[in-house]
């Protein structure tokens, strides 16, 4: 399949700097930049930043380190800017939040106050019954009125999502299959 000559090409990854390089953001940025630079594209490096307990400014050098051995280079990133900055995470925690107020006054996200508790009990559950986890939704149905830590939760809609992949052709799933996924933490920094 062709791309039409006005599809605009902006592929990136986005490595948490949590821990040492590894094969997978190597072989993701391969494709990435391999894939843009056919298609006269720009490929971006994004620092998904977002675990602050494990955040480490060591693992995002390493991070660099690890590209520029592997000849991989970047158009755009926290170190070399772009049109699409700031390129961490963390520096964008204003435009999530924003986002997220749109979609909880919109009704396609709610506040789920869930503990981890909470939902280890509902995983346990699905588990025992052999049935695939999904979260209950009971934070939409019932939300509790005493607790004020919270995450907000997309609210997937249901029927069938439809696309086109361009490799594999026309796609269809069952929304239903998809659980209600956390957009933002409860430390407010989105997943």
């Amino acid at each position: 399949m062709e791309v039409p000559e006005a599809s605009v090409v902006r592929v990136r990854i986005a490595p948490s700097p949590t821990g040492f390089a590894h094969l997978g953001t190597a072989s993701t940025a391969l494709y990435n930049v391999v894939f843009a630079r056919q298609r006269q594209g720009t490929f971006a490096l994004r620092i998904d930043d977002t675990d602050v307990e494990r955040n480490r400014p060591e693992y995002e050098q390493l991070i660099y380190e690890a590209l520029q051995w592997l000849g991989l280079d970047w158009d755009e990133g926290p170190d070399k800017g772009g049109p699409y900055a700031p390129y961490r995470q963390s520096e964008r925690i204003d435009l999530y939040k924003q986002h997220a107020v749109k979609l909880l006054a919109e009704g396609k996200a709610y506040k789920c106050y869930c503990t981890p508790e909470e939902l280890e009990t509902e995983r346990r559950q699905a588990q025992a019954e052999k049935r695939p986890y999904k979260y209950s939704r009971r934070c939409l149905i019932d939300p509790p009125k005493d607790r004020t830590e919270f995450t907000v939760r997309f609210k997937v809609p249901g029927g069938e999502i439809k696309f086109t992949d361009m490799i594999r052709g026309e796609m269809t799933f069952d929304a239903g299959l998809i659980g209600d996924f956390i957009l933002v933490k409860s430390d407010g920094f989105p997943t």
